[in-house]
């Protein structure tokens, strides 16, 4: 006679539970489609990162009254990414424990590469919606990375342009002020390199740590040296305090700015805001798409969707539409998809896509100036738009990286 296995009470109740368990999962894995957010939400990038979330809330319900995700509604679970060990660990959370493939988010740049790490290793997905550095499309990319934020490149031959037409480049010497992390010292090296190619120099330079909230010492510094234009390399509530003491210190020299967010000019307050600064997008656009997103995310947050906001809510439409159109959720297939060319309107007058060889999206960008006090109108239309830049008969690759300035090799 064959011996039964012995039953143990412990036995008993965990295959009880699997029981009773394996009927919710299965109803929740068939109803709900569940994807990762993580954005700063505290501390110098908080501002920004509320934008994010209330941009990604929006985009997901309006998936979900078009019929969700292959009839699958869709879910997206929020976490503040205070700093990259944070992110990583949630990123990794999300993934291991929570059975998430999809990540989306993010502003600091040292964050975006611990995800992009994280979501290599673990075959998932991630889109960077605001952070800038090229070494994250060139030297740390991965193949499961994407970017609809701009990279540094990008930003600073946008406004490149603007200040070329200014007269602020050739010939000319900048004082640079820097934000002290991955971004800054990114993007500190970008806009050398573009002011030395076209005739200009940066002969001063001042390191500004994140948590800085006194200017004052570096605008007696640029009193003293009066530089021809103050670039500011900065990030986060740094461009807000520093808007606000340089008018407050009265000080003349025109400002460039080589990274910018619109909701930071907003935080200086009423005639605060001045120079050129480029942006990725603004809500003073006029192609229908755009204004609808302007007057759906005002109405219900009570306040106009700045470029942060346009990044996050365009991550979550892209990733739901390529979804519906494989008619399927599968990483590798989205990610085919994407690199393959796949277009999409993200409320711009072209439609955008991913470049395949870094993942970075091509788009249009835009260089704002900053109106006279007596024409702000009000806290938020402070600023005049250039033409979309590329302009209309130009690639949309005119301004991003050159594979000279930033090559990316897939790690396999």
């Amino acid at each position: 006679m064959t011996e039964l296995p012995r039953v143990t009470r412990r036995g008993a109740l965990l295959g009880a539970a699997a029981l009773l368990g394996a009927p919710a999962i299965s109803r929740a894995q068939s109803d709900t489609l569940r994807f990762g957010h993580l954005t700063p939400r505290t501390g110098f990038l908080g501002p920004l990162g509320e934008f994010a979330v209330q941009a990604a809330t929006l985009a997901m319900d309006e998936v979900n009254a078009g019929g969700g995700i292959n009839g699958r509604k869709l879910e997206i679970s929020f976490e503040d990414s205070v700093n990259p060990q944070t992110a990583n660990s949630k990123a990794e959370r999300y993934i291991q424990r929570d059975g998430i493939r999809y990540i989306l988010g993010e502003i600091n740049s040292a964050s975006a590469l611990a995800i992009g790490q994280v979501v290599q290793r673990e075959g998932a997905m991630f889109i960077n919606t605001g952070a800038n550095s090229d070494a994250l499309r060139s030297t740390d990319c991965r193949r499961n990375m994407f970017h609809i934020e701009g990279q540094n490149s990008m930003y600073v031959k946008a406004v490149g342009r603007a200040l070329m037409e200014k007269g602020l480049i050739r010939d000319k010497k900048a004082y640079a002020l820097t934000a002290d992390y991955a971004f800054g010292h990114d993007l500190l090296k970008v806009a050398k390199r573009f002011l030395g190619e076209n005739g200009g120099t940066i002969a001063n330079e001042d390191l500004i740590p994140t948590d800085l909230t006194d200017f004052s010492p570096f605008l007696l510094k640029l009193r003293r040296a009066r530089p021809d234009v103050v670039v500011a390399n900065l990030a986060g509530a740094q461009i807000t305090n520093f808007l606000k003491q340089y008018s407050e210190f009265g000080l003349a020299m025109p400002v460039a700015g080589f990274g910018f967010d619109t909701a930071l000019a907003w935080g200086a307050g009423s005639g605060n805001f001045l120079g050129t600064w480029p942006t990725m997008w603004h809500h003073r656009l006029e192609n229908a798409a755009a204004k609808k997103f302007t007057a759906d995310f005002r109405g219900r947050f009570g306040r106009p969707p700045e470029n942060q906001a346009w990044g996050d809510y365009n991550a979550v439409k892209i990733l739901a539409q390529s979804m519906n159109e494989l008619k399927s959720n599968d990483v590798a297939k989205v990610v085919e998809h994407l690199q393959k060319g796949a277009r999409f309107n993200v409320l711009k007058d072209r439609e955008s896509y991913f470049r395949a060889r870094d993942n970075q999206i091509m788009t249009e960008m835009y260089a704002i100036s900053a109106l006279p006090p007596a024409e702000q109108k009000d806290r938020f239309d402070i600023f005049t738009s250039s033409p979309p830049i590329p302009g209309p008969g130009e690639s949309l690759e005119a301004i991003a990286s050159t594979p000279d300035e930033a090559s990316c090799t897939f790690p396999s």
